[in-house]
């Protein structure tokens, strides 16, 4: 498992373990795409091209290439109970977007967001864009700004640079191009100056979308990140960086990318940002909806090896809340007492989790976890929102006698989630996957409560081999477009292959040690992978945390 950090400067690269502990070396000078040296390729079989150190002449500094990734969520503990003021647990999955930036040169004045997986691609001029609205005295927005609602002239400003957006294709998918560009927009230019530099967004991702996985809010993390990157007002991580700071940029972080889930969602809950974000999970509670909710980090949550199903049935979050809430009216006790147990559950897991005795190895402790999600799924069910395809997925699972599932999200279809009991045959997981894949459902192995948002700067890969003398590997523009599926995608980042098999293990699960010697999920021995590696929600410790209301 391969992790990212971030580098104070641009030709700084950064190495920092999971405990912050870093050493910094100065890089070569290729950047942006344009490199010297010869291709090779690295573990996985993609071909890479290895960055040369050379000497030569400084010129003006252009930001490198860079990539920063976020992870999806799941809802662990607490669906529907959470929407009538209960508490939540949502976690992070190893499933996630990466955010390839590539700083253009001066003479390029424009800007593009390119989604091959949507088949989404934009350039507008920046110098035609809205500036004078949005830099405005009373308009004007500064990174450090708390943006707790949209601008309504803003928006207006933003509307006739979406008219042209994907104008060839089918409304229902237009919608969604317009929707990605239109938060961009917004963030870009209220973060943003004339003066920017042209460049070329590119996003691939490995989590699905509209299956209540965060998938917009991993984008809303990469691109807060990387244009708080741009604009050099995210320090660190570095080694005497105080915890408080660190904290500080994961705050910044979040708090733009809420600003670009409201233009897609108007009022978005803020926790699946907070999520993508931070990492592991959030005990997530909203009892006043005319003030920000609570949200609290859950530091110890471990990493626990998860399957995660698609049943690829369409589900409307609207409509199973909306089902709940007739339900509540008709029978109001006991509904009541249902979402009552709802958190009960949710209140005995987050208890059982921070015991100081957890130990994700122990087989008796997962049962407990386990046990607590079958409970959950079958008051789940007593509210009418699971769907034949979500039991299917869980008699396939109870059948072979691998682990515990329940429903994620709103349910009516979407995703199921299992923790996996230790040791599961191999064979066993086969079978099922064998038998998920014949009635149409996809599967993926990945992990629970994993890192939140990091960053690989420059967009460099040090494998552990000769070529990391001669600067390392650059992840490459055009493969990165050309990567087919999820699997082309993790090997070209370095992290291909699950809990169960092949290398670099789940994003989020190696913990960097020196060069690459780290122990991954249930302290099995990962693939050599070097990432210039701090997640900065490694050093984001400290009290409770309210919402993107916080003061920074």
């Amino acid at each position: 498992m391969a992790q990212y950090g971030v580098g104070r400067l641009p030709d700084a690269q950064v190495h920092v373990n999971g405990h912050g502990t870093a050493a910094a070396s100065v890089n070569g000078a290729s950047t942006n795409g344009i490199t010297n040296g010869s291709s090779t390729t690295n573990g996985n079989g993609i071909k890479l091209t290895i960055r040369k150190k050379l000497d030569r002449k400084k010129s003006s500094p252009m930001l490198p290439t860079f990539m920063v990734s976020a992870p999806g969520k799941v809802i662990v503990f607490g669906e529907h109970a959470v929407v009538h003021g209960k508490a939540a647990i949502a976690a992070a999955i190893s499933l996630r977007s990466y955010l390839l930036v590539t700083t253009l040169s001066k003479s390029r004045r424009t800007v593009t967001l390119r989604f091959p997986d949507i088949d989404f691609n934009h350039t507008w001029n920046i110098d035609e864009l809205p500036w004078s609205t949005f830099s405005h005295p009373s308009k004007k927005k500064y990174y450090y700004d708390l943006v707790t609602s949209l601008d309504p002239e803003l928006v207006a400003a933003i509307q006739p640079y979406l008219a042209d957006v994907s104008g060839d294709k089918p409304s229902e998918i237009r919608k969604v191009h317009q929707n990605s560009a239109g938060s961009f927009l917004y963030m870009f230019l209220s973060l943003g100056s004339q003066s920017f530099p042209g460049c070329q967004y590119t996003l691939r991702s490995t989590i699905p979308i509209g299956a209540g996985l965060g998938s917009s809010a991993t984008i809303a993390v990469c691109m807060s990140a990387a244009l708080l990157l741009q604009l050099r007002t995210l320090s660190g991580p570095h080694p005497d960086q105080p915890a408080d700071e660190a904290r500080l940029q994961v705050e910044r972080i979040n708090r733009w990318a809420l600003v670009y889930e409201m233009f897609i969602h108007g009022n978005p809950s803020g926790v699946d940002n907070t999520v993508a974000t931070q990492g592991k999970a959030v005990l997530f509670q909203r009892t006043d909806y005319s003030r920000p909710p609570s949200v609290r980090p859950l530091y110890e949550f471990p990493e626990l090896p998860l399957l995660l199903v698609d049943t690829r049935t369409p589900k409307s979050t609207a409509h199973e809340v909306a089902k709940v809430e007739r339900l509540r009216h008709a029978h109001p006790k006991l509904v009541g007492s249902i979402l009552d147990a709802v958190d009960k559950v949710t209140e005995s897991a987050r208890d059982l989790i921070e015991e100081r005795s957890f130990d994700t190895g122990d087989e008796e402790c997962l049962r407990r976890v386990g046990e607590l999600m079958t409970i959950n799924h079958g008051l789940l069910v007593s509210l009418g929102v699971s769907h034949p395809r979500l039991e299917r997925v869980r008699e396939l699972v109870d059948h072979e006698g691998i682990g515990w599932t329940k429903l994620t999200g709103a349910g009516g279809g979407g995703c199921s989630i299992t923790l996996l009991r230790p040791g599961v045959p191999r064979e066993k997981l086969d079978r099922l996957e064998e038998r998920l894949e014949e009635e149409g459902y996809q599967k993926f192995e990945t992990t629970l409560g994993g890192d939140g948002v990091g960053v690989l700067w420059p967009a460099v890969l040090k494998n552990g081999m000769d070529e990391d003398e001669e600067g390392g590997m650059e992840i490459d523009l055009e493969n990165f477009l050309n990567a087919e599926g999820n699997e082309g995608v993790e090997r070209l980042v370095g992290v291909h292959g699950g809990w169960g098999r092949g290398k670099g293990g789940s994003f989020g699960g190696l913990r960097v040690r020196g060069e690459g010697k780290g122990k991954g999920v249930m302290g099995k021995r990962r693939a050599g992978l070097v990432w210039s590696s701090l997640v900065w929600s490694g050093l984001f410790t400290g009290p409770e945390w309210v919402g993107p209301d916080a003061k920074g």
